[in-house]
């Protein structure tokens, strides 16, 4: 075998290029293959330089095509999938289609208030509901899962309607907190 590298032209009828002689004879080459190319293309078809693949021109034809209409909901669940929105469209068809998704009688009597972190917080019409629901619970995570899929809602807290307390919660301050300033 021979050490020496061959030149671009293949036939090795004289001494081999090194450095920027190669350099320029594989440039070449690879141009005039570029240019024999386009001159053999079809005029409706662009390379990859161009954007890749076919330009589609004229009408679609019988069979189906990327070009043609689609259905809004077919585009919107391409779109959600695409962007991982499925889990909040999912926790946010539970308080949008609260009463598809737990039925209308219990629609009428409780609302959902928060979901964070898998649970959801319900808040019952009276403390009597809020005791049918609690005896509800199992049933009513599985029409949650049937409906809007599994693991968006994996627990209930449900309580009674109660008027809002300051005394516990997420903006509590301690100390006496604010008082009459009028002296």
């Amino acid at each position: 075998m021979s050490t020496e590298p061959e030149q671009p032209g293949g036939a090795g009828d004289g001494p081999a290029a090194t450095g920027p002689e190669l350099a320029r004879a594989v440039l070449d080459a690879a141009r005039a293959r570029r240019e024999s190319a386009a001159r053999n293309r079809r005029p409706g078809v662009t390379g990859a330089a161009d954007g890749g693949g076919r330009r589609l021109r004229g009408y679609s034809g019988p069979g189906p095509d990327p070009r043609d209409p689609q259905p809004l909901g077919v585009v919107l669940e391409r779109l959600m999938k695409a962007r991982g929105w499925q889990q909040p469209a999912a926790e946010a068809t539970v308080f949008g289609a609260w009463e598809k998704v737990v039925g209308p009688e219990i629609a009428q009597h409780s609302r959902p208030v928060k979901l964070e972190d898998g649970e959801l917080t319900v808040e019952a019409r009276s403390t009597a509901w809020a005791t049918q629901l609690r005896l509800l619970a199992a049933s009513l995570l599985k029409r949650i899962a049937g409906e809007v899929g599994h693991n968006v809602v994996r627990k209930l807290h449900i309580h009674g309607p109660a008027a809002p307390s300051w005394s516990r919660g997420p903006r509590r301050v301690r100390g006496r907190g604010p008082r009459d300033t009028y002296g």
